[in-house]
């Protein structure tokens, strides 16, 4: 992994020292390089401090140099954490938060990171795995209770669940062609930490901050379907300010002309 900014050596450098980062942090304090990618952000004024600015953004690259895929933001205090960009496209897992047992399936919940910080972008996982024989219908299904996850609204902002594209199972008893999930199935949701002020007030006494959920379904096997099931869903993160120290003057990105 490396970054690259329009900011000077004597800047990554300080930087880099005081977050103690490891990767590479490259400088390109004349956006040449962000120019010939085509991001700069033009709606920056040439004579504003932050002019040079790129649109945020990530590439994978291959070990041959190529991109395969790229990403981008946009709100440029958004930000899509890389572990989520990578397991969109196969690279990596995020690691499991916690696991719990329901009647007719198996939930894991994991996150792309364990802190947050204000306007930071989070993806959330829900693992599921139904027991041998069952089923449980997928959104959209008629007549039957679909799997849905609902979080509880707090200092954040929710965007919809990415559920993955059903089977069709024909239920022969009755004539019926259903949307379903059988087997291990994998669900995302991206959420927005809110800002320094709306999340401070919500943080528990460990000063965390908790998310809270639940999974509803209805499961069935091959010759009944069982009472719906809703299990509580739990995330908590380490909350971390936005670190509000500047570079020392001298060294400060000045204004363009």
């Amino acid at each position: 992994m490396a970054a690259i900014s329009y900011d000077s050596v004597a800047v990554l450098k300080a930087f880099a020292d005081r977050k103690h980062i490891t990767y590479p942090l490259l400088s390109d304090p004349d956006s040449k390089i962000i120019r010939t990618f085509g991001i700069l952000n033009e709606t920056v004024p040439a004579n504003s401090m932050a002019y040079g600015i790129p649109y945020p953004g990530t590439y994978l690259v291959d070990t041959s140099g190529k991109v395969v895929a790229k990403f981008f933001e946009d709100d440029f205090k958004e930000r899509t954490p890389t572990m989520e960009i990578l397991d969109r496209v196969g690279g990596a897992l995020s690691s499991t938060y916690a696991i719990v047992e329901a009647k007719h399936l198996r939930l894991s919940s994991s996150a792309s990171t364990n802190a947050v910080h204000p306007n930071q972008r989070v993806a959330l996982f829900l693992g599921i795995d139904l027991m041998p024989k069952m089923h449980a219908y997928a959104p959209g299904v008629q007549g039957y209770i679909g799997i849905e996850w609902k979080m509880t609204e707090t200092a954040a902002k929710f965007y919809p669940v990415r559920y993955p594209a059903p089977e069709t199972l024909r239920l022969e008893v009755i004539k019926e062609t259903v949307p379903v999930y059988r087997g291990h199935v994998r669900l995302g949701e991206d959420v927005v930490i809110g800002t320094e002020a709306q999340v401070k007030p919500t943080l528990n006494e460990h000063g965390e901050m908790v998310l809270e959920g639940s999974l509803r379904y209805q499961a069935c096997d091959d010759h009944e379907c069982y009472i719906p099931e809703t299990v509580p869903l739990k995330w908590t993160f380490t909350f971390e300010p936005l670190d509000r120290e500047r570079v020392p003057t001298e060294i400060q990105h000045k204004p363009g002309p």
